[in-house]
């Protein structure tokens, strides 16, 4: 039990150290919300009107000292802001639209490629040697050496133009109404299966090899000849006794995989116009919306904060040797 308190105050302290740089950090980048604000209304307003805008939009010119103690107080009391680029919706509500669709698309799209990616691997290295093993993850290594946007821009040319198969984009079509009814969940589905595959076939490659690895290591252990001596079957060999160490490593790596969902994934809400965080963190940046840039940089060092901490006691109750 000393060890699970000592990374809940390790967590805390690194928690703090990002909410101080969540701050600071945006505020040395060039360039500041006022200044693209002159850029945009200039020879439109007057200084006076320009003046009145940034006060709306709470750009002061306090020292940043007392800015800092400001937005910590906000913090404390759960106030995330306005929009700047969106303004004034509050952060919130901006965050809201986009979270649901992020964590449905990052979601799948991880621990999809986790789980097909671990069975290969698990099975390549139980079978060195053969044909599975000398096919299997090669392929998915050379799938995953593709460039992200050219597998997702060719997906989207051959399934959704050419072939007509699949949805061309965004997350559910027009003429679908939004609810809880059947006919909106399979389009929202027919709609997630482009962008969640194209992640899955890139990402799956290091997911494979790293659970062969990682399984070859372990299959030269004593517990496993002994297990086969004892004459039990070989898939609970492999799945209870050899799977189920080899696994441990990539739970390190699932912790960090499922934490980054928060952050959206830029690349692919941008290429099929999937509504999500990635994009409204790209937009956030662009525009220099302080309250929506920090809101989703602290969202996404929380998730991974928090998921790390429970990869941790999933540590403690998968592997006796920490308890």
């Amino acid at each position: 039990m000393s060890r699970l308190p000592r990374r809940v105050l390790f967590y805390l302290a690194a928690g703090a150290v990002a909410v101080t740089l969540n701050f600071f950090l945006p505020r040395l980048m060039p360039g500041d919300p006022a200044t693209t604000l002159v850029a945009t209304y200039s020879g439109q307003l007057t200084a006076e009107d320009l003046q009145a805008i940034r006060e709306a939009y709470g750009l002061v010119d306090a020292p940043l000292w007392q800015q800092f103690a400001t937005y910590l107080s906000h913090l404390f009391r759960g106030e995330l802001g306005v929009s700047l680029s969106q303004f004034p919706t509050p952060v919130t509500e901006v965050i809201g639209t986009g979270f649901g669709w992020s964590l449905l698309l990052g979601l799948v799209s991880v621990l999809l490629s986790f789980a097909i990616g671990s069975v290969i691997g698990a099975v390549a290295a139980w079978r060195r040697g053969s044909r599975f093993d000398s096919i299997a993850p090669p392929v998915a290594l050379f799938a995953g050496s593709f460039p992200y946007f050219f597998m997702a821009l060719l997906a989207l040319y051959l399934f959704a133009v050419q072939w007509q198969l699949l949805p061309l984009g965004q997350a559910y079509g027009f003429d679908v109404e939004p609810g809880l009814n059947a006919a909106f969940a399979v389009d929202v589905l027919a709609h997630l299966v482009l962008p969640a595959g194209t992640v899955v076939l890139v990402s799956i490659g290091g997911w494979v090899l790293n659970m062969r690895n990682t399984m070859i290591g372990v299959l030269d252990e004593d517990y496993l000849l002994m297990a086969e001596a004892k004459g039990l079957s070989t898939p609970r060999v492999v799945g209870a006794y050899a799977a189920r160490n080899a696994i441990l490593p990539t739970f390190t790596l699932l912790g960090l995989s499922i934490g980054n969902v928060f952050a959206g994934q830029l690349l692919t809400e941008v290429v099929f116009s999937y509504p999500g965080l990635g994009y409204q963190l790209y937009q956030a940046v662009t525009t220099h919306d302080y309250p929506l840039m920090q809101a989703l940089f602290l969202l996404i060092t929380v998730s991974i904060l928090v998921v790390n901490l429970l990869v941790d006691v999933a540590y403690v109750l998968l592997d006796p040797r920490v308890r």
